[in-house]
């Protein structure tokens, strides 16, 4: 990886993936094929973040080893107010931690196939192992606050997801930013630029924003966003965020410099 200051690496990164795990992902979207997917468009980090489970992770790390591609474990949550958010660990031990806290917390609906789609775990090839009989997209009990109160004290953080989206996105879900929880970091869909979601959302000015592909198709893992830190991990990554310590972060979809103010 080339250095481009003194202990300090570039990354490329694409922090919302989804894999057969999902009801809605493509059945092409396995652990192999997306290391290979990262590593034909020069992305070296990758979050895998299933719906309301962490159940395919394991097997993407394990795609991943021998290559250089960096896997953060996650999970995207649904929470009671019906937000989705990415919520991001350094290690499958804090995932698995978060995710204990609140497996009890989803409706204990069966999935319908037919309707929602497969939801396979597989190994770190691709081969089916089991099917997960729970359906993943329902809400939790949690609150976005509750939420990212508990992902702060697994060592993790939380992004609310696609907040331009209708659907599940923070802000034309509630209208506003809540002012009592403790987010500073939203992550845009890839259907709008940075600057445009700023416009459309003027609250958006003092918040630093995020891009991701929320990738459910190998071409939806796109890699929009470049973090100069230290190593992958989920504090360098907040530090590239807010301009510290010399970590910066730019968003390679941006035809003009970000005009937020969240790191001014």
């Amino acid at each position: 990886m080339k250095i481009l200051k003194e202990g300090l690496n570039l990354y490329k990164a694409e922090l919302h993936i989804h894999t057969v795990l999902s009801p809605c992902a493509s059945v092409e979207m396995i652990p192999p094929l997306i290391i290979d997917e990262a590593k034909f468009k020069g992305i070296n980090l990758i979050a895998i973040t299933d719906h309301n489970s962490i159940d395919n992770i394991q097997p993407v790390l394990e795609a991943a080893e021998g290559s250089n591609i960096n896997v953060l474990p996650g999970i995207e949550l649904q929470t009671r107010e019906e937000i989705h958010s990415i919520c991001l660990f350094d290690t499958l031990e804090q995932a698995h931690d978060f995710f204990h806290e609140i497996e009890h917390s989803f409706p204990d609906i069966k999935n319908e196939a037919d309707y929602f789609g497969e939801q396979f775990v597989v190994d770190k090839t691709g081969e089916f192992i089991r099917k997960e009989e729970r359906l993943l997209i329902t809400s939790s009990t949690f609150s976005l606050r509750d939420a990212v109160i508990l992902a702060q004290s697994k060592g993790g953080v939380l992004i609310p997801a696609h907040i331009d989206r209708s659907a599940y996105g923070l802000l034309p879900v509630l209208g506003f930013i809540p002012d009592d929880v403790d987010i500073n970091v939203f992550e845009i869909s890839r259907h709008i630029k940075p600057n445009d979601a700023i416009e459309r959302f003027p609250q958006l000015k003092y918040h630093q924003l995020i891009q991701n592909g929320d990738a459910h198709f190998l071409e939806e893992i796109i890699g929009y966003n470049q973090f100069l830190i230290a190593k992958p991990t989920v504090e360098e990554i907040q530090l590239a965020l807010t301009g510290k310590n010399n970590r910066v972060y730019k968003n390679i979809n941006s035809d003009t410099p970000i005009q937020s103010e969240a790191s001014s």
